[in-house]
């Protein structure tokens, strides 16, 4: 299975995609902590991106476009992967696909997590005042739905227009959330089988 979860920041892919890991027997591939690790373990990839970070830029689509070729060709994705966090915008939608295409491993799914923003800011409350992440203030999750709605949201429609895209209600019980992305994914399996 190769799939990618789309949803604004705190809908959920991340927690979702540790549960659905096992199940569907494919790593979670995060692009954050794939900079994280790359940059800890010193690869070549990860010495430029953190160049990149510690000017304060942020990391080109090239450099994760890489990092995201090395970790592929690693063994535990060759029966397929979950990517979180990646594609964030239309250029690198692109780009993932005619590298899949590149090592054969084309998507075989795109599941969007649909969670209204007023739920989303609410969470990301909780989590701020339990955890203190920086990123889960109220005003900085704002920024960041906007941010999501200008340059990803528009990601969804690259892969309805591909017919790879299911859209799944993301509020609710965890349990039940990763029984409908389950039912998605039967649901694509069917129609592509």
């Amino acid at each position: 299975m190769r799939l990618v979860l789309l949803g604004a920041p705190g809908s959920g892919k991340g927690t979702q995609a540790a549960r659905l890991k096992t199940a569907l027997g494919v790593p979670h591939i995060s692009t954050g902590d794939m900079l994280r690790a790359a940059v800890a373990a010193g690869t070549a990839m990860g010495l430029k991106a953190k160049a990149v970070m510690d000017a304060g830029q942020l990391v080109s689509d090239d450099i994760l476009l890489g990092m995201l070729e090395d970790r592929l060709a690693q063994d535990d994705a060759r029966a397929g992967f979950i990517l979180d966090g990646y594609p964030r915008n239309l250029a690198q939608a692109d780009a993932l696909d005619q590298l899949l295409a590149k090592i054969g491993q084309p998507l075989d799914a795109v599941i969007k997590l649909e969670v209204p923003n007023e739920a989303i800011i609410g969470r990301c409350e909780i989590r701020f005042k339990a955890e203190g992440r920086a990123d889960d203030n109220p005003d900085t999750v704002r920024k960041r739905l906007a941010i999501y709605a200008e340059q990803t949201a528009p990601v969804a429609d690259f892969y309805a227009r591909r017919g790879k895209l299911q859209v799944v209600d993301g509020v609710g019980e965890l349990d039940q959330i990763t029984i409908r992305i389950r039912q998605a994914l039967q649901n694509e399996a069917a129609a592509a089988g």
